[in-house]
């Protein structure tokens, strides 16, 4: 028996990538699986509900149980049918994971309102519809006197966390997941509901790299740090019964797992009178300068965009 067995698993973007692998490791684990996903191109455009079908298929053939989901979660009704799909089929609901995303890298000077609001609505309110939805079905069920144990996985990224030049959209909504999934924890935590987010790595279609083969370049019989698989386990462990974590972001790639902390104050310069500006200007750059954070895209923490770079010549 899985550690998920008994479970219900909502997925969104599992068609392909990360969210696939997440699917399929889930429903080995015993989680039945909503395996959600619009089949649009990286950029958000078209659709197919081939990707999801074809996931669903694979679970099948694994002997689990899975659901395929075509609703757009950047819309509120389609975000609310999505949960739904899930407690009217399976009767329950235990685990979401907010995986969908979309890319449109550009620029600050060269990005458009429609690059702009097209991953704010994917990201930011892909994560907030679904989360929503969910989140009310519990504090109902809560309510009612049932024992809520449930589990959101946010997935935010090195992007927005480590202010990544050319994905100002991008790194901006991701960066707003991490600051969602810390305040649904808080809120959520008194209905049952655990919340926490991931800033995974790996070879994905969202990372520039459709066109390499599945092993990323790696020979069969090594270990391949850029497989997506690999951060897969750490979604099923933040989605079982007895996980205690909550409101934890975490970068996962490879065989590395670490911990990410928040804005906090590193220095701090106090008088007891107003500041005025010639105070501030003879002050406050050696503060800066004193306190100075190196740059975490190339600190070692963010080795794995670094194995992008050695493995294919390509940014992270």
């Amino acid at each position: 028996m899985g550690r998920l067995s008994g479970r219900v698993a909502v997925i969104t973007g599992a068609g392909r990538g990360l969210g696939r692998e997440h699917a399929l490791l889930l429903a080995r684990e015993g989680a039945r699986v909503v395996v959600n996903d619009l089949g649009s191109a990286p950029d958000g455009t078209g659709a197919d509900t081939s990707a999801a079908e074809a996931v669903v298929a694979e679970i099948t053939a694994l002997g689990g149980t899975a659901l395929a989901n075509t609703d757009d979660i950047a819309t509120w009704d389609g975000a609310q049918r999505l949960i739904a799909s899930a407690v009217d089929t399976f009767g329950d609901l235990h685990v979401l994971v907010n995986n969908a995303g979309i890319l449109r890298d550009r620029m600050l000077v060269n990005m458009t309102e429609a690059d702009w609001d097209s991953v704010m609505a994917v990201h930011l309110k892909g994560t907030f519809g679904p989360t929503r939805h969910a989140a009310t079905f519990w504090r109902e069920r809560a309510k009612a006197g049932h024992r809520v144990d449930a589990s959101v996985v946010c997935t935010t990224s090195d992007a927005g966390l480590g202010n990544n030049v050319g994905q100002a959209n991008y790194g901006t909504a991701k960066a707003g997941i991490a600051a969602f999934a810390e305040i649904a924890a808080k809120e959520l935590g008194r209905y049952g509901v655990r919340v926490n987010a991931i800033a995974p790595g790996g070879w994905t279609r969202l990372a520039g790299l459709a066109g390499v083969e599945a092993g990323g370049g790696a020979s069969a019989d090594e270990f391949d740090p850029l497989d997506p698989a690999n951060v897969s386990p750490a979604v099923a462990y933040l989605a079982q019964s007895d996980c205690p974590l909550t409101g934890c972001v975490l970068q996962v790639w490879g065989g590395e797992i670490g911990l990410f902390q928040g804005w906090r104050v590193v220095g701090r310069l106090v008088h007891d009178w107003r500041w005025t500006p010639q105070d501030l200007a003879a002050e406050l750059p050696k503060l800066v300068s004193d306190n100075a954070v190196p740059d975490l895209l190339a600190s070692e923490g963010y080795a794995w965009s670094d194995e992008l770079t050695r493995r294919f010549g390509a940014p992270a």
